[in-house]
């Protein structure tokens, strides 16, 4: 079609094939869209197109995704409030007939399949590299590994005690993520052949969050409520509490952003995906976190000596850790 339409927040463009969503820089854009800056949209993705009343003198087009063709909004589970829907054009109430005109178009598009799942991702995420900080350490994700760096301050005993983590994303069957605009947000990898908690869609915050398996389904949770003390890189096969979980990270007031956390998970969700075998799916392996950078263990013996010396570290503790980070290089 080549035509545009601008809202609030975000520009639609229409293309004969798809819809390129194009995002606003501006203080007053919520940062999801910011971080995500622009998505296209295949007309095959969709399965409706709404129009509604919105708020003060305003009228809303929504696209509505099939489930399981945008990695984004099955990592969110259904959590994201409306205000953070990508798929939400906020338009003034003087453009209803314009926006009704493109609801109708793309109506029109919406192919046989419209009503059913996808069988694949059609929507891209943002490419890697990709990291954030959490409360108890820094997830990093390179493409095809994730990594989790225990911050001495934030981590638990559990944590330290397993190290430092990197997770071959060949070795995951999914990702689990709990938004941190709710109590005890936290982002967990699956590890394959392991259960998850039932994945939810509705609205959301405060809605039960489950866990988000490469082929979009989930099952039921074993708790556990003992402390994990799996060896390095090994993935529990049930679900440790979040804050003993070595295949977690959990976030807090400031940690773990939803503008940053929701496209790391989906990103990583979006790589299971890609590199999951259509056969048997094997046990889950253990896998150490591997040599580190040198300039990296430097900063943690310096930033552990500042510690000692604070006296929040005893001796025997400093000696301890010190050792185990020089044997890392």
């Amino acid at each position: 079609m080549g035509d545009v339409l601008a809202g609030i927040h975000a520009t639609w463009e229409f293309d004969d094939d798809s819809v390129l969503i194009r995002f606003e820089r501006g203080i007053r854009t919520p940062k999801l869209f910011q971080s995500l800056r622009e998505r296209r949209v295949p007309h095959a993705a969709l399965s409706s197109v709404t129009l509604a009343p919105g708020k003060r003198g305003t009228v809303v087009l929504r696209a509505m995704p099939r489930p399981g063709a945008d990695p984004l909004l099955e990592a969110a589970a259904g959590q994201l409030k409306d205000s953070h829907d990508p798929y939400r054009l906020v338009l003034p109430a003087e453009r209803e007939t314009l926006a009704e005109y493109y609801a109708d178009t793309l109506r029109a598009l919406l192919g046989p399949d419209a009503s059913e799942p996808a069988d694949r991702f059609m929507v891209a995420v943002p490419e890697a590299p990709m990291q954030f900080k959490a409360y108890d350490g820094r997830a990093g994700f390179d493409g095809e590994r994730v990594s989790f760096r225990w911050f001495w301050t934030g981590a638990s005993t559990a944590k330290w005690k397993a190290g430092d983590q990197t997770f071959p994303v060949t070795e995951l069957s999914g990702v689990e993520w709990r938004s941190p605009d709710a109590i005890d947000g936290y982002l967990r990898l699956l590890p394959r052949g392991s259960k998850g908690t039932v994945a939810v869609s509705g609205p959301a915050m405060g809605t039960p969050m489950g866990a988000v398996t490469a082929s979009g389904a989930g099952a039921d949770v074993e708790p556990v409520d003992g402390p994990c003390t799996a060896p390095g890189g090994a993935l529990p096969t049930a679900a440790a509490r979040p804050d003993q979980d070595p295949a977690a990270v959990v976030f807090g007031l400031g940690y773990g952003p939803v503008h940053e956390s929701l496209p790391f998970a989906a990103a990583v969700l979006e790589s299971v995906r890609r590199t999951q075998p259509t056969h048997t799916t094997p046990d889950p392996v253990l896998v150490g976190a591997g040599r580190r950078d040198p300039a990296d263990i430097a900063e943690r013996i310096r930033h552990l000596g500042e510690l000692h010396q604070a006296g929040l570290v005893t001796d025997d503790e400093f000696s301890a850790k010190k050792a185990q980070l020089l044997a890392e290089l």
